[in-house]
């Protein structure tokens, strides 16, 4: 019996000398001695009963809060934050079932507020003053108190938009563009379109062009749907389509994705002539040793883009110079075809004659365009390299027209227009 008499007293020994180190710890917070509070709450829960005691840990919470919140004590204790967090977590293990956290609900939950502020506004000092690693901890702090608070319930922010943004953009600053995804990834995947009036479609493009210079194409095809049903005006997304599509070779695939581009963006001049230029440059491409078999369809179709580009745009001048390059390319087809009638019956000899009516017909037929380009370009004071080089050979081309015509005044006039675009331009 004496024996658990005095097991029984000396544990009641134990218990009286825990309360009286957490009282002492409050007692000497409340007083402003905080470094002291600190020792001795770090004394007592070096105890295995302390450790236990819910009070213990959120007195712990309270002290490293307010050495967190000290900027000469914080630098002394760098973790301080941290510490108080993980605190405040044990509390909560501890508490939430039988006492329902009523020690945090009597404080109003100003504790994890406290942290969660302290984070955020030491990250925002470490951002502006150009300390992006230190930014991105202290963001990555706030984003984990807002998640925790979400994940008991205490506040309904499934994210927190402003921390993610700047976790994410202190991760690009530090040249850390693996973790800049992973937050501008958890923006984009909540479907965040505006943070605090400010349009996020940068976030989007940026994601959309890091996959796809990684040649991930699931990732680079699911923020190109994501942006896609954001910002469907952008004209960004659908060139990255074209970028990726023509990068892989299919042209078939490049086609069936230009023409629902052109259908979503109707009046849109770019698009249309884009479309019509690669035809055009596809169905002219021999290094296979020849012309593509559905050669006629592809200039067809290359005609009509081009067409509709100049309906939209009329003085879009390097549309008129493709439309006048394919006319003049069938006069000088039709040319060629004369070299192979070689017989010298009247059928034959009609046959090619035929043939150089229907070239001067299509050279007739690119004049025009031609002359669009010198009526776009050659009124103008100085030109872009792009621009001199389509003038030219407008010029060069309409000197050529005219040589078939043996049309000298012509021939003399477009000539001089060439030899001095450079001078003139």
């Amino acid at each position: 019996m004496r024996r658990l008499f005095l097991s029984g007293f000396l544990a009641m020994i134990g218990m009286g000398l825990f309360a009286q180190s957490v009282d002492k710890a409050k007692d000497l917070l409340k007083a402003g001695k905080v470094t002291d509070a600190k020792t001795q709450i770090d004394g007592a829960l070096t105890s295995d009963k302390t450790q236990k005691n819910a009070e213990a840990w959120y007195t712990k919470l309270k002290v490293y809060n307010a050495i967190a919140a000290n900027d000469q004590l914080r630098a002394q204790f760098p973790d301080a934050r941290d510490q108080a967090f993980d605190a405040l977590k044990k509390y909560v293990d501890l508490d939430e079932k039988d006492k329902k956290l009523l020690l945090l609900q009597m404080d109003g939950f100003k504790p994890i507020n406290e942290i969660y502020q302290g984070y955020f506004q030491v990250g925002a000092n470490d951002y502006n003053t150009g300390k992006y690693d230190d930014a991105l901890k202290n963001f990555t702090g706030a984003i984990g108190a807002s998640g925790y608070m979400n994940a008991k319930g205490w506040t309904k922010l499934p994210i927190d938009t402003t921390s993610t943004l700047y976790a994410g953009i202190s991760a690009e600053k530090a040249n850390k563009k693996d973790t800049a995804a992973v937050y501008y990834g958890k923006l984009a995947d909540a479907k965040i379109a505006m943070i605090n009036g400010t349009n996020m479609i940068d976030i989007y493009k940026w994601l959309v062009d890091y996959y796809n210079t990684k040649k991930d194409d699931a990732n680079t095809q699911k923020y190109l749907a994501l942006a896609e049903t954001q910002y469907p005006d952008d004209l960004f997304w659908p060139s990255t389509r074209l970028d990726i599509l023509r990068e892989k070779g299919n042209k078939d695939s490049l086609w069936a994705e230009y023409d629902q581009i052109v259908a979503h963006f109707p009046k849109n001049h770019l698009f249309h002539f884009n479309y019509g230029l690669e035809l055009y440059q596809y169905a002219n491409d021999t290094s296979s040793g020849h012309r593509p078999a559905n050669y006629d369809a592809l200039i067809s179709k290359a005609q009509e883009m081009l067409k509709k580009c100049l309906e939209l745009e009329p003085d879009y001048p390097q549309a008129a110079l493709v439309l006048g390059q394919i006319s003049y390319n069938a006069a000088v087809d039709l040319q060629s075809s004369t070299k192979t009638i070689k017989g010298k019956t009247p059928d034959d000899i009609k046959k090619r004659a035929d043939l150089r009516i229907a070239a001067g017909k299509k050279f007739d037929e690119a004049i025009p365009y031609f002359e669009q380009v010198d009526k776009d370009l050659g009124s103008k004071g100085k030109l872009k390299m792009d621009e001199k080089n389509a003038l030219k050979d407008a010029y060069d081309l309409l000197t050529n027209i005219y040589q078939e015509k043996n049309i000298k005044d012509k021939i003399d006039f477009y000539t001089n227009k060439f030899n001095n675009v450079d001078k003139d331009h």
